[in-house]
């Protein structure tokens, strides 16, 4: 079974920074377009940022200029690097894999797209 694992969530308060990363047991991970989303209890699971197999970068409106995704195909991991937290910003963040290319045809990937999810990281920002 193909595993994500993501890591780096925790507690900060508004304006500081947390970075998360997402490692995979892909075999072909390069392939993979992997992007990170965030869900609020009661809420859809929402689109937060990606990342093409070629390195083009998507966000949603709310993170960009906070917020870079990035990927290491070597060590077949996606990062996160948040700035600039703000309260809005609390979820469960995860990562998933997508084998299509919806997030390049559209500017951002449905979760009902994504292959490979993995179970989460919490990030809690406080005012």
């Amino acid at each position: 079974q193909v595993q994500l694992v993501e890591s780096g969530g925790g507690t900060v308060l508004a304006g500081g920074s947390l970075r998360l990363s997402c490692t995979s047991s892909l075999n072909t991970f390069g392939v993979y377009t992997m992007a990170w989303f965030r869900q609020v209890d009661g809420n859809e699971r929402e689109f937060v940022a990606g990342i093409t197999q070629s390195g083009t970068t998507f966000y949603r409106s709310s993170v960009k200029g906070r917020f870079t995704v990035s990927r290491d195909n070597a060590n077949k991991a996606v990062f996160l690097q948040m700035h600039d937290l703000k309260p809005e910003d609390t979820a469960v963040y995860y990562c998933g894999a997508d084998r299509g290319a919806s997030l390049s045809r559209l500017g951002f990937m449905s979760w009902k797209v994504v292959n490979y999810w993995g179970k989460g990281t919490l990030v809690t920002v406080s005012s």
